[in-house]
C-alpha cells in the first residue's frame, strides 16, 4: 500500500489521481500506524515552508516521518514535500525543517525577463544511475511551479538538475529517501514514468 500523507496541504487529490491511472490503490491518510505499515510513502504538497511544518507538528506526523524514514520505507517528498525535508528554508526564517538531508531552500532571484514563480516546462540533466528517472533520457521535460529552489549541500544525492535563473537542484536520491521539486502527477509520460520507477523500488 502506498500512503499520501495528509497535512491539509493543496496538490494531495493530483498525486492520488495519478497513482490510481497508474493501478495503484494509494490511501491519503494522516493515520500514523497506516503511514509506519505503508510500503512507499510520498509526502506532496504546495504552500508556504513554515505553515505546512506547523501542520505537521500539529497532526503529530514529524516524528512519524522520521520513523518511516529511517526504517527503510521508499519515501517521495514532490514540490514542497521536497522542500520540508531539508533544513531550513529562506521563506520562513527561524523554522527548521525536517532536517532529513541537508542543504536549504532559497528564493529564486529575479531578473528581467524572467517571471517568479517559475511555472513551466523545464528540461532536466538527469545523473546517470539515479534510480528515480530509469528509463527516462538526458533533458527530459517535467512541469515546475516554485518560487524556492533547493541547494543541497551534497552534490552527490542530486539525481537531477535544471536552470532557471539559476541552477536548481530538482531532485534528490539518499537511500530509500527520494525527491522531486517539480510534479511528476503533472509532467505527462515522463511524470507518470518517475511515479512508476518509484511504485516499483
Amino acid at each position: 500500500m502506498i500512503a499520501i500523507i495528509d497535512y491539509d496541504a493543496g496538490n494531495l487529490r493530483s498525486v492520488e489521481k495519478a497513482l490510481l491511472a497508474l493501478g495503484e490503490q494509494p490511501q491519503v491518510t494522516r493515520d500514523a500506524r497506516m503511514i509506519l505499515s505503508a510500503d512507499k510513502v510520498i509526502l506532496p504538497g504546495v504552500g508556504a515552508f513554515g505553515d505546512a511544518m506547523a501542520r505537521l507538528h500539529q497532526y503529530g506526523l514529524v516524528d512519524v516521518i522520521r520513523e518511516t524514514v529511517a526504517k527503510g520505507t521508499p519515501f517521495l517528498g514532490i514540490c514542497l514535500g521536497l522542500q520540508l525535508l531539508f533544513e531550513r528554508s529562506e521563506e520562513s526564517p527561524g523554522v527548521d525543517g525536517l532536517g532529513l538531508l541537508k542543504g536549504e531552500i532559497l528564493r529564486i532571484p529575479d531578473r528581467e525577463g524572467f517571471k517568479i514563480p517559475h511555472m513551466g516546462w523545464n528540461s532536466l540533466h538527469i545523473r546517470p544511475g539515479a534510480r528515480l528517472f530509469r528509463g527516462i533520457d538526458e533533458g527530459a521535460y517535467v512541469y515546475f511551479v516554485h518560487s524556492y529552489y533547493l541547494k543541497a549541500a551534497d552534490e552527490n544525492k542530486v539525481a537531477a538538475s535544471t536552470e532557471y535563473i539559476t541552477h536548481i537542484h530538482a531532485s534528490v536520491e539518499d537511500g530509500n529517501l527520494f525527491a522531486t521539486q517539480f510534479h511528476p502527477e503533472k509532467s505527462s509520460e515522463v511524470g507518470m514514468r518517475i511515479l512508476k520507477n518509484f511504485i516499483s523500488l
